[in-house]
């Protein structure tokens, strides 16, 4: 009996021995293999390949992490206070947060886009909206700092913009509300053919990068929603998403897919 169990004890042990060499030659695909944490890290003193500047959304800011580590490197502050550093607060940085409405220190901050020669990032200034309190920013990438904002008129929810042209000619800002221009209390029912949507030309200085309001092309009263400026042999062609083409007021769900 006692060899028996002595033998089965010995199959047993055999098995699991065969059973743990299998597993250990199969590879792993979850997130702590060792191989997927190689693909990303970045040892002491070595560099990110890529650094990406992402939108805050509300709070204001512009973030930058590293790739592939997906460290984050710094939160500047564009639109919003920032106590940390004294941002919004210093005697240098509060008059940057003040508006045709008042001190707007906050906003809602998107689509970050970086400076352009030939078509290229040149990694100079990366531009960000302000989509609540119509405004542009530039953001100096040799200090990680806000160097400038400039508010946007005739525009209401600045959301098809900050896009850059191939030469860092201008900035193409496009109102997401159409509005009355001059603007005006007036009804809204009355808002199909009296509405104008703006798109901004803000011009950038090539030696220090200050912007200024060049021009803007009063458009049908629609809602912008995205931009891209052309490259290379559509280089001085615009295109812009929009939606309620159909000028609509109430019931947009409805009205404003008529088209």
């Amino acid at each position: 009996m006692k060899k028996i169990k002595y033998s089965t004890l010995a199959l047993l042990g055999l098995a699991l021995v065969f059973v743990g060499c299998n597993d250990a030659g199969k590879s792993s695909n979850g997130a702590l293999s060792s191989s997927a944490a190689e693909k990303v890290y970045v040892a002491p003193g070595e560099q990110d390949e890529y650094y990406a500047f992402l939108s805050g959304g509300y709070s204001g800011n512009l973030t930058v992490y590293g790739l592939p580590s997906g460290r984050m490197f710094k939160e500047i502050p564009v639109f919003s206070q920032f106590p940390t550093s004294g941002y919004g607060y210093s005697e240098e940085t509060k008059p940057m947060l003040n508006t045709s409405f008042g001190f707007v220190p906050w906003d809602d901050l998107h689509h970050p886009d970086i400076s352009q020669t030939n078509g290229e990032l040149d990694g100079r200034w990366v531009f960000v909206n302000g989509n609540n309190t119509p405004r542009i920013a530039r953001v100096s990438l040799s200090t990680f700092e806000t160097e400038e904002i400039i508010e946007v008129p005739n525009s209401a929810g600045n959301h098809s913009s900050s896009f850059i042209t191939e030469n860092t000619e201008y900035v193409v800002a496009g109102t997401r509300f159409s509005v009355p221009v001059p603007q005006r209390d007036m009804p809204i029912n009355e808002y199909k053919g009296n509405f104008k949507g703006a798109l901004s030309f803000i011009s950038v200085a090539p030696e220090d990068g200050r912007m200024n309001l060049e021009f803007q092309v009063m458009m049908p009263g629609f809602n912008y929603d995205l931009s891209r400026p052309g490259r290379g042999n559509s280089h001085g062609w615009f295109f812009f998403s929009t939606y309620n083409t159909e000028e609509a007021n109430s019931l947009l769900e409805v009205m404003a897919s008529q088209n």
